[in-house]
């Protein structure tokens, strides 16, 4: 069996000969996540303790100004306590919970008021009180469990203590001051291994259903909110868009002023000499703009191919399936277009639809070695869905510095999605998912 690797090399999958409900006791995992659920409960009742405090004293001095910082700095208690507790989960159970936004306040007060009105210093605030009843039911769970199960199961090793140092011939089991239960022959001995490795057995699952619920806490109050994450999100796609477009513009203007520009100030130079020679030589004049329009020819072609890749007038004028065609036409190798959609997406959307096709067949063209290509257009429900397959040698991949990933971030700038399946020797289906907004 294969697996990725997190840097996307392949390697064999390690072989365990014991199914996981065997090796589930002496895992790692089990051992971090059992010793998370012990710390538990001492930070739990730190974070209580100090919540419970520094709220009863802001409610006391709220009639004076006292009770106004005071308050505000148990939030950022709080707060700094939820930190320890991402570190934590970081450390124990593999969670990466993202830390929410710091407080901003240029001046004393303005700090404070920030604090008080932020919704993250109040969702810590409610972790500090809710996770200590949790945490001391997870601890109390979890421990006697796993003390009961290892116990009883390795019993058989350790209960000659009873008859040595207790004076009794076993683990008592029931007692009532004239009539007493021992475990001490080899059946019960038996009965109570098999008792202590059934409990073995389960706990690690259990562990694992209360460290979920302690994930759910984690994630649900000690870590940003939907809209702060919304928030990141669309400042970094605008980050993207804006150096997209300051890209587009220098690549527009070096286009300029390599191409056309030069051409038609050269233009302007023939069409000078031509001037000049028109008395004299009206011959070599007549080869001069014989010239000079042949160039002209070319910058008209090189502005055309410029606008055509600001934005085509056929996409405009006619829609996405006259476009895609266009370009296809364009393609070093056949390809088959088919648009199936029910109307025209708004412009912006309609003009990344385009250029993303239009850069994976320049792909397919350039890279791919392919002998035929595929383009798909349709919607589904509330998404534009664009779909490029090639037969080519396979390979492509979005990862960071290629052109792909450029494509990718260009598409989530605007929700969009990219995905890439190109296994080596082909076929490649890059498959682009946009926002349908008529």
């Amino acid at each position: 069996m294969i697996m990725e690797t997190e840097y996307g090399r392949r390697r064999p999958a390690r072989q365990h000969f014991l199914p996981p409900a065997l090796r589930a006791p002496l895992e790692a995992r089990t051992f971090r996540e059992f010793g998370y659920l012990l710390l538990s409960l001492p930070i739990s009742i730190v974070a209580f303790t100090w919540a419970i405090v520094m709220v009863s004293l802001s409610a006391g001095l709220l009639i004076t100004f006292l009770g106004i910082p005071v308050l505000a700095l148990g939030l950022v208690g709080c707060r700094a306590l939820g930190a320890l507790e991402r570190g934590r989960a970081r450390a124990l159970l593999g969670v990466d919970v993202p830390a929410p936004q710091p407080v901003r306040g240029k001046s004393g007060m303005a700090w404070i008021g920030a604090v008080l009105k932020s919704g993250v210093s109040w969702r810590h605030l409610l972790y500090s009180v809710l996770h200590f009843p949790w945490a001391v039911f997870s601890f109390v769970v979890s421990l006697t469990l796993w003390v009961n199960g290892w116990g009883l199961l390795t019993y058989p090793l350790w209960y000659w203590v009873f008859p040595t140092y207790a004076g009794q011939d076993g683990m008592q089991l029931y007692g009532d001051g004239t009539h007493n239960f021992y475990l001490d022959s080899p059946f019960e001995l038996t009965v109570t291994t098999l008792v202590g490795l059934v409990i073995t057995l389960a706990v690690p699952w259990v562990i694992r259903a209360l460290t979920y619920v302690d994930r759910g806490l984690l994630f649900g109050l000690l870590g940003p909110s939907r809209l702060e994450e919304r928030v990141v999100e669309l400042e970094s796609d605008r980050g993207v868009v804006v150096d997209t477009s300051a890209a587009d513009l220098r690549r527009i203007e070096r286009d300029l002023h390599d191409g056309a520009q030069a051409r038609l100030v050269a233009l302007a130079m023939d069409l000078g000499l031509a001037k000049e020679k028109l008395t004299e030589d009206p011959h070599a004049a007549a080869r001069m703009v014989d010239s000079a329009h042949g160039e002209v020819k070319v910058a008209l072609q090189e502005l055309r191919d410029l606008a055509r890749g600001i934005h085509p007038a056929v996409l405009t004028d006619r829609g996405l399936d006259a476009a895609l065609s266009s370009v296809a036409s364009r393609c070093t190798v056949p390809v088959q277009v088919e648009v199936d959609l029910p109307g025209r997406p708004v412009p912006a959307i309609e003009g990344i639809a385009y250029f993303t096709v239009s850069e994976l067949l320049q792909n397919v063209s350039k890279h791919s070695g392919a002998s035929r290509a595929g383009v798909d257009v349709w919607r589904a429900q509330d998404r534009l869905m664009l779909q490029v397959t090639d037969n080519g040698r396979g390979g492509a991949s979005a990862a960071g510095g290629s052109g792909l990933a450029g494509l990718a971030e260009r598409l989530d700038a605007v929700d969009g999605i990219l995905v890439v399946d190109s296994p080596p020797g082909g076929p490649t289906t890059v498959t682009a998912e946009l926002p349908w907004r008529a």
